[in-house]
């Protein structure tokens, strides 16, 4: 298996980039992330829009940088850059830069699940699904033909017979950067999700 963080994006909602923002326990969003992914022993091939501060701080993680020159047409091309660049893979795990949270051990359970010649793996918390997701090598063409900004969702759309979702109790799975009020710890995530549901199974 090959495992693609997908560190491409423009953060415009942030207004820097978030990717290098500090968590409470001094690392960087994109370190975390590419630290909860290495996490599970594959390769990790993380890819960028180009040869900046995010490609060294990824370089330096340990991970395989490649560049994809139309990270601008959305995340879709870097699913397919990614998947080109790992054209040989048995399966892929693909997960977002901007989710520092997921817990190193759901990254693991995500990939050990991933046991049929053609299935998709989806994590969920509380009946949303997350992040990271698993693709078996059936779904390569489908992946690499990716464009737009709509990521995988079509693929996994176009094959619900082989989507298996595997509950978890990590809220990490949901937890993006979008903000500077997003840099908060999983904990507080936790408690905001579970403040939601509340409200939404009380209404």
């Amino acid at each position: 298996m090959t495992a693609i963080l997908l560190a491409a994006g423009s953060a415009r909602r942030f207004g820097s980039q978030k990717l290098l923002a500090r968590l409470a326990d001094g690392r960087m969003v994109v370190e975390a992330a590419a630290h909860n992914m290495r996490s599970t022993g594959e390769e990790v091939i993380a890819v960028c829009a180009r040869k900046d501060q995010v490609a060294r701080v990824l370089q330096d993680s340990g991970c395989r940088v490649v560049i994809n020159s139309r990270a601008h047409e959305g995340m879709g091309t870097s699913i397919a850059c990614g998947v080109q660049a790992s054209a040989d893979a048995a399966h892929w795990l693909i997960a977002l830069g901007d989710m520092p949270f997921i817990q190193p051990g759901t990254m693991s359970a995500v990939r050990a699940a991933l046991d049929k010649e053609m299935e998709i793996v989806i994590p969920t918390f509380g009946k949303h699904r997350g992040h990271p997701v698993a693709f078996s090598a059936a779904f390569g063409a489908d992946l690499s033909a990716l464009c737009g900004d709509m990521g995988a969702r079509s693929v996994i759309a176009a094959h619900p017979g082989c989507v298996r979702l595997l509950e978890t109790g990590d809220a990490g799975i949901l937890a993006d950067i979008d903000t500077p009020a997003d840099l908060v710890e999983v904990d507080k995530i936790r408690a905001r999700h579970d403040d939601v549901s509340a409200r939404a199974g009380g209404s």
